[in-house]
């Protein structure tokens, strides 16, 4: 579809991290943007305050008139496959005759005008994706890119820089999305299992991944994580990379300086030492180690990459340091999934020797809770305690017999507590001196505890930072 002949675009779900962005792509495009949204949160707030119409009760009185009295050629309405389909403003748009295309969709239509870099993967895509996307955008490339998270160097989901010739694009494997996207360059940086709500099982996962990895442009470039098992086109170029000697792009020489990871960066076509992250986590110089090979295949210089990537500050909720004391560090993630929990607290332990943690993490899903319960488990008692909150439902019904108990009963670590999310605060107050890191984890709402959990340590320690 031709998007230039459009003129207003509605988004049902339009708080959602990946509509936000395309919400802002197309305002500064001077589309007429609306939407709806359930809830109000910081990211609607924002997006109102740029000049988006946002409304939060489900009512087709409430959708501006101008989207419903004039042509309806000229107006697009995104939703996502979040959206239950008793939805009474997707209904009436359907029952109308209005253009609706999911997300996806929109997103494929837009990357195909650029060259287009696509990183996917069940964990690591959008820390990489947002890396990606500040080295080009410090080299002043010309590009734009729609981010699953909020990069902290630019407190937004959305960048552009000049007239677009690149688009960066986080290619979302939930509902096989990704499949929309013809990339030139792509980034595969995990396919473990899961929203087996979708697939069934892991080998489907991989059997879309495989698909991915063919929608790659002829004479293309993959770079991918070194020991993943795909099914892979032919007619492509193939790097690997990871921590592994044999891998074609490694990170090599790995130190902690100052609280700081520092490492060689090493390839047949370029070489890079003393690079510098502020990030914890060793999963995180393999996100860097594949952004900065994109980037260097992209035609940026190997000096801007290596500034830049000592530049890059993270993204909102992916190990984020929300404050450090004198007594207390505490770090927000936004790991769902026992292997990204596994990898939190590992990298906390690698920054941290010795320290003793606390961590809080919401279930997410009741299918996830009940596909990965023994996996949870595990990642969990790793911590020296956990908090164990109750399940963030958001797009699922209850499922009979799944509750937070399939998880909490299978921890090992003997300093375990199970909290609603009513006395979940009290809970932690009460347990902060006995610990020198707190760690929230979940894809729910429990970013909702950050201020509270930052204003006791606040108020029980002195800050330095």
């Amino acid at each position: 579809m031709k998007l230039s002949h459009l003129h207003k675009i509605y988004l049902i779900g339009i708080g959602g991290i990946g509509m936000s962005a395309l919400a802002r792509y197309f305002l500064q495009e001077g589309k007429d943007v609306a939407g709806y949204d359930r809830t109000c949160t910081e990211l609607t707030s924002k997006l109102q305050d740029e000049g988006i119409n946002i409304h939060y009760i489900d009512d087709i009185h409430l959708i501006p008139k101008t989207f419903t009295d004039g042509n309806k050629t000229k107006v697009l309405v995104i939703y996502t496959p979040a959206i239950p389909s008793h939805h009474n403003e997707l209904n009436y748009f359907k029952e109308q005759g209005y253009q609706l295309v999911k997300r996806a969709e929109v997103l494929g239509w837009i990357s195909s005008e650029m060259n287009c870099i696509a990183i996917a993967g069940t964990h690591g895509k959008t820390t990489t994706s947002s890396m990606v996307a500040h080295l080009l955008y410090s080299a002043k490339s010309n590009m734009r890119a729609f981010l699953g998270g909020i990069a902290v160097n630019y407190n937004s989901n959305y960048l552009s820089n000049g007239e677009p010739k690149i688009s960066v694009v986080e290619a979302d494997e939930y509902d096989r999305s990704f499949l929309q996207l013809h990339p030139q360059i792509a980034i595969i940086t995990s396919a473990d299992s899961d929203h087996l709500d979708i697939y069934g099982d892991e080998s489907e996962v991989k059997k879309s991944f495989s698909a991915f990895a063919h929608n790659i442009e002829n004479n293309g470039l993959l770079i991918i994580r070194h020991g993943l098992q795909l099914n892979l086109p032919r007619e492509i170029s193939i790097c690997t990379y990871g921590l592994d000697e044999n891998a074609d792009v490694k990170a090599t020489n790995i130190r902690i300086v100052n609280g700081v990871y520092v490492f060689d960066v090493e390839s047949k076509m370029a070489r890079w030492l003393d690079v510098e992250l502020h990030m914890g986590g060793l999963h995180n110089i393999e996100n860097a180690t594949a952004a900065m090979y994109a980037a260097f295949s992209n035609g940026i210089s190997i000096s801007s990459i290596k500034e830049n990537i000592g530049t890059y500050r993270g993204v909102n909720r992916r190990f984020e340091f929300i404050c450090q004391t004198n007594e207390c560090i505490y770090i927000d993630d936004y790991a769902h999934h026992p292997a990204e929990i596994k990898a939190t607290v590992d990298g906390i332990r690698q920054l941290f020797p010795g320290k003793r943690i606390l961590g809080i993490f919401q279930p997410h899903l009741y299918s996830r809770t009940r596909d990965f319960a023994s996996g949870f488990a595990d990642s969990l008692s790793l911590l020296d305690e956990v908090i164990l909150m109750q399940i963030y439902p958001a797009r699922e019904l209850p499922i009979p017999g799944v509750t937070e108990d399939l998880i909490f009963e299978k921890i090992t670590q003997a300093k375990k507590v199970k909290a609603t999310n009513l006395d979940v605060i009290e809970i932690i107050k009460s347990k902060m001196q006995e610990y020198d890191i707190v760690v929230t984890m979940g894809a729910g709402d429990i970013d909702r505890l950050v201020a509270p959990i930052k204003k006791i340590i606040s108020q029980s320690t002195s800050a330095v930072s």
